[in-house]
């Protein structure tokens, strides 16, 4: 359960991840990660168990926060939480948008039967992979390319290049199919198809693995210098990858919920390790063979898109299938991460999550505007994570916890220099993550 709940769309930038940081570094920053939030979550588990003056049983986290902190605690860490649900939004909105126009790119093309892979950077075989990022004479965009070489006078193509487009006409196409849907009042609905992010990130396993076996592994190590074809081991880029883990790895708002269901209370701790175990080597299994297994030469690793999915064409059979996937599971679960920030504000606000229709609605347009605002002029999934992540994160997961540990430590009379300074260096590594993503 917390496997499924944690695994989402930043398993997608994990391999760019690895690509800003180098291959070496990359690995260790992952590993290093999930035991930092690891920790960080099981003092979040472990937080209601050191308050004895009052009955915790139902409390959540906010809660505890507001035992500790008052007010601001609880108001904070409750923005912390919307910032987190709204930013996943928006990268859902991104994705979204991405996969159902490389859908319809793929329904007109096989119709149609053209090849747009000749008309970008790409390898020349039968698993192609593509550089969509690439800027040459030679290669330009790939946006009216296929018009300019195949179809120049084809006013078919152009209109289909007119009105479907990624950045300028799809994002507004699904505001038709999913606003309705954020208006329900219940969302029991769509929590019956939580299943499919499992069945997804399995599918995503298997594709990522049958491409490594037909592309191979192409690496060379190289630990300060570029080369015309791979990134150096260690670059100074690495905290974009920590700011798309800390959201990768983020549960530590709901996570006493989700274990609240368990019926040993006593093995939260072991399931908790096990959960962030499993979920560090999906990352980590993802990552690394996507980044190892990517044809360089005759492509370059700085090619690794941000959304790796990217790299496939939209001719590609395999990767058609998983945005098929993907796309029909974020459009089950964004109407529930709708619905949890609906309880979330309107909740806290009017103590009500549904006042009426017409508060719903506004909230509603505010979080799609988002999304689609930067659909068409931001759609870069990994700097969108990283920045929610470290935003987020710099509460939930370095801050709160480690004061509250910090306090009750103190007013039991046991905080120790040790614990007190490493506690410290926590925060102070949660403040780095955030403000170095601003000249990143």
């Amino acid at each position: 359960m917390i496997w499924n709940t944690m695994m989402g769309t930043s398993i997608l930038s994990i391999p760019w991840g690895i690509r800003q940081a180098g291959f070496t570094t990359g690995m260790c920053v992952i590993m290093l990660m999930g035991l930092l939030t690891l920790y960080c979550c099981y003092r979040v588990v472990k937080s209601r168990t050191i308050i004895s003056s009052v009955d915790t049983t139902t409390w959540e986290y906010p809660d505890v926060c507001r035992y500790y902190f008052g007010s601001f605690g609880q108001w904070s860490s409750l923005l912390c939480s919307l910032v987190s649900l709204i930013g996943a939004m928006i990268v859902y909105w991104v994705l979204m948008s991405n996969f159902l126009f490389n859908t319809g790119k793929f329904i007109f093309n096989f119709i149609h039967h053209i090849n747009d892979t000749d008309a970008i950077l790409s390898t020349n075989d039968s698993n192609p992979v593509i550089c969509p990022s690439a800027r040459s004479g030679d290669h330009p965009d790939n946006g009216s390319m296929i018009s300019m070489i195949f179809y120049t006078n084809d006013s078919g193509l152009q209109q289909f290049e007119k009105w479907w487009n990624k950045s300028k006409t799809v994002p507004f196409y699904l505001m038709g199919l999913l606003l309705p849907l954020l208006n329900f009042k219940s969302p029991s609905f769509f929590s019956k198809f939580n299943i499919l992010g499992t069945v997804s990130v399995l599918y995503l396993i298997f594709l990522v693995t049958l491409k490594a076996i037909h592309l191979g592994f192409h690496l060379e190590f190289h630990w300060f210098m570029p080369t015309e074809f791979f990134v150096p081991e260690i670059r100074f880029q690495f905290p974009q990858l920590t700011g798309v883990l800390t959201l990768a790895f983020f549960i530590h708002n709901c996570i006493i919920t989700l274990l609240k269901n368990n019926k040993n209370q006593e093995n939260n701790v072991r399931d908790l390790s096990i959960a962030y175990m499993l979920v560090t080597l999906t990352y980590f299994y993802i990552g690394v063979l996507v980044f190892v297994s990517f044809p360089s030469p005759p492509l370059s690793k700085d090619c690794i898109e941000q959304n790796f999915l990217d790299n496939f064409p939209s001719s590609d059979i395999l990767s058609f299938i998983a945005r098929i996937f993907l796309l029909f599971q974020m459009m089950t679960v964004y109407p529930l991460l709708g619905y949890l920030a609906r309880v979330q504000l309107l909740g806290h606000i009017f103590g009500d999550v549904y006042p009426s229709i017409f508060h719903v609605l506004i909230l509603n347009l505010v979080i799609v505007g988002a999304g689609v605002l930067m659909a068409c002029f931001y759609p870069n999934i990994g700097g969108i994570i990283r920045y929610s992540g470290a935003a987020c994160g710099l509460a939930f997961v370095f801050i709160y916890p480690s004061l509250i540990y910090i306090i009750s430590l103190y007013q039991e009379e046991r905080l120790t220099w040790p614990k007190l300074i490493s506690h410290i260096f926590i925060i102070i590594l949660g403040l780095a993550n955030l403000i170095v993503q601003f000249f990143m």
